[in-house]
């Protein structure tokens, strides 16, 4: 039981440590962030007590001494710099080198030196006694509220400070700082008093501000952020609502929040709705209320909204681990009853009895919403692998003396988590690349009119029953001539062939296929770019490359949501089945056949020259010929094309089995299905056959023009 308890706890520190990097890489862009700070020292505070509580006692001595660095940080007694960003991210390596292998003696030993290297530049970097005397107060009020296990009320605070306030020294911005320091806040501060600039006296204060605040302060301790200050200035602390109200109840309005500020009564509101315009703009334009008063009410407005929705957000994110190998085969025992129900409505289609017929329509009913919820269980956010290339970035921009920038975008797409776990190392070997051969120094990118620091865009977004991932960079693009000249050098391709530009990138994805002069530490051996396409290519996607010179470079990869249950088109030629993907279907027109039976040709629809395939003739299948054939137009990536078949069967739900080493060398199928009779439908790659397809044109053109020379 103990040992089931720790590989509990291993899994949820090694959650924490990737949240804690992401942490540490938003610190570093924002060092002042005290809310990020404090989640730090938490998650810090966590693994410690956790880990001592399991037996791992290196790993809690070892973060206590991380902890003790953070606590100083959110104590304001040591700032946030580049090398404490440094040292924490090497904390966090060793914590999770430490949870891989906790009895490594060699491992262990590694521990005093980061303590040391943690405790020199504490001692080193504390700021001096007065700097923290005057940071004392606040500082106070922090641990008490963190003391404090209260519930979270929202409040809304009146500051009208005395016209001669700045007389005594006081600074009303501290005062706001301090509670800006006890919970979330939205500040609008009041103008309307401040005269012209030539009857402005300097030491007189203008300025008041309302202030909504949500903290787990009691009403003392926001009064005493105030008690300093004479009778002259005026607080007024007032409770909006409570951590215990009730969320399903809609926002306030902002008519409701300006009755309950006395600003108006319900009858006026009544007859501003009447008009059917804007309350705001009535209301000011007919000097019921000011528009600094009405700004704060749509303040506080959209303060409440916001922590009621961050509120039902943590309530409906509530989650539980599920062992992701109980999940495969939940999704293969779904796959079986797909399976069986297929099987059911073809027995019932062939028994003809209405009771029969009709429970087959409930199962497959149930069975289809039982595979939906089960495919939602295993679709997860692209992010969660799109946040573990910060730090990848990061150190490699710095390794190479680079500064680089990470943009991600659409981390919400949602993707299965088989496809998930095996894009990892595509993307890690794109963005290296990117960052080593496309994205150039800053002295070179500020000497060609760039700015210094280059970018690296990571992209996801849904295209039909795909998910187009592009990986972009600003850099300088590929050099086409020197992936020409080296091509030829290696014997890819001759010297008097004539390639496009895409089919010269194309060829840096070939195996070993590199123009680096050197071998480094990061690139030049020409291993990468064959194993990226080899990845994709396994998951059935495809890869393809846009650059401009001077301009970046865009990897652009293209995969299908999931691996296990697909939408298809059951097709029939001769006595064979086969399954096309519905997401590449366009349209099914019936097909006149000629005489010709070659296996590629071309057909004029609506006025369109369209490429098809003669799958019957593809295959070499010699069945009767039907007295009439059907073609279905697809598409692939960038072009439409028609597949020649006998039959249309109807829409089926397919279940992708693989086809076994036997058969990895067969081409045109992505895998098999099986039917409701227990017999076999092959899966057609779409992406394949249209290669097929543009191959044997390419073949025609060049045949044509030799002809002709």
């Amino acid at each position: 039981m103990i040992d089931k308890m720790a590989e509990i706890f291993i899994d949820e520190a090694n959650d924490l440590l990737d949240k804690l990097e992401n942490l540490i890489l938003e610190l570093e862009n924002n060092p002042e962030d005290i809310e990020t700070i404090q989640e730090i020292f938490r998650i810090m505070h966590t693994i410690k007590g956790s880990s001592g509580m399991f037996g791992f006692d290196t790993i809690s001595s070892f973060t206590h001494e991380v902890e003790s660095a953070f606590n100083a940080v959110r104590n304001k007694e040591v700032k946030v710099t580049q090398e404490l960003i440094t040292h924490t991210l090497s904390a966090r390596d060793y914590i999770r080198k430490l949870l891989a292998e906790p009895d490594n003696p060699s491992i262990k030993n590694e521990s005093q030196d980061l303590i040391e290297i943690f405790k020199l530049y504490v001692k080193q970097n504390s700021i001096n006694s007065k700097q923290k005397e005057s940071e004392q107060k606040p500082l106070e009020h922090s641990k008490h509220i963190d003391e404090k296990n209260l519930t979270e009320a929202t409040w809304r605070i009146h500051f009208i400070p005395a016209s001669d306030i700045f007389k005594n020294g006081t600074k009303p911005c501290k005062l706001i700082e301090e509670l800006q320091s006890m919970g979330k806040c939205s500040i609008t501060p009041f103008f309307s008093k401040i005269p012209r600039l030539n009857d402005i006296e300097p030491t007189v204060c203008y300025i008041s501000w309302e202030i909504i605040i949500t903290t787990t302060a009691m009403e003392d301790d926001l009064k005493d952020v105030f008690i300093f200050l004479d009778s002259t200035s005026t607080i007024q602390i007032t409770k909006i609502s409570d951590d215990d109200d009730d969320q399903s109840e809609p926002p306030k309005k902002i008519g409701e929040i300006l009755v309950e500020r006395n600003l108006t009564t319900k009858d006026v509101i009544n007859e501003v709705l009447s008009t059917h315009k804007t309350i705001g703009q009535v209301l000011t334009d007919s000097k019921v209320v000011s528009k600094e008063i009405m700004q704060a009410a749509l303040a506080e407005q959209k303060h409440l909204r916001d922590l009621q929705e961050k509120k039902q957000q943590e309530t409906s994110n509530q989650t539980i681990k599920v062992n992701s190998e109980k999940l495969d085969k939940l999704i293969d025992l779904v796959g079986e009853l797909v399976t069986f129900n297929a099987r059911l409505t073809q027995i019932s289609q062939f028994i003809q009895t209405s009771e029969l017929y009709t429970i087959a329509e409930q199962g497959e009913r149930l069975i289809l919403e039982l595979r939906d919820t089960t495919m939602d269980m295993r679709m997860l956010p692209i992010g969660t692998i799109f946040s573990r290339f910060k730090r990848l970035v990061r150190d490699l921009s710095k390794e190479l003396n680079k500064d680089i920038e990470l943009i991600t975008e659409g981390a919400e797409t949602e993707l299965d988590k088989t496809v998930i776990e095996k894009l990892n190392d595509p993307l890690v070997h794109l963005i290296r690349n990117s960052i080593d051969h496309g994205i150039e120094t800053p002295a070179v990118r500020e000497a060609s009119g760039k700015n210094p620091q280059g970018k690296v865009t990571l992209k996801a977004e849904h295209n039909g029953a795909f998910v187009l991932i592009t990986i972009e960079d600003d850099g300088a693009g590929l050099n086409t001539k020197a992936i020409h000249q080296k091509a030829i050098e290696r014997g890819l391709i001759n010297t008097n062939d004539e390639l496009t530009d895409n089919e010269i990138c194309d060829l840096i994805l070939q195996p070993g296929f590199s123009t680096a002069s050197q071998v480094t530490s990061v690139s030049g051996r020409g291993v990468g770019m064959d194993v990226v396409k080899k990845d994709v290519t396994a998951l059935g996607g495809t890869i393809s490359i846009v650059t401009r010179h001077k301009k970046g470079t865009k990897f652009i990869l293209k995969l299908p949501l999931t691996l296990a249950i697909i939408e298809g088109i059951l097709v029939k030629i001769g006595n064979g089945f086969f399954v096309i993907p519905l997401s590449n279907v366009i349209e099914c027109l019936e097909f006149q056949r000629t005489q010709s039976t070659k296996i590629c040709s071309s057909i004029n629809i609506r006025n369109e020259i369209i490429p098809y395939i003669d799958l019957r003739t593809f295959f070499e299948i010699d069945d009767p010929l039907p007295t009439m054939e059907q073609i279905i137009i697809v598409n692939d990536q960038d072009s439409r094309m028609g597949l020649v078949i006998d039959k249309v069967i109807g829409n089926y739900q397919t279940v992708i089995k693989p086809l076994g080493r036997l058969y990895k060398n067969t081409y045109g199928f992505s895998g098999a299905t099986i039917l409701g009779n227990g017999s076999v439908a092959l899966i057609l790659d779409i992406y394949k056959l249209s290669h097929i397809v543009k191959n044997l044109e390419e073949a025609n053109i060049s045949t044509l023009i030799s002809k002709q020379a």
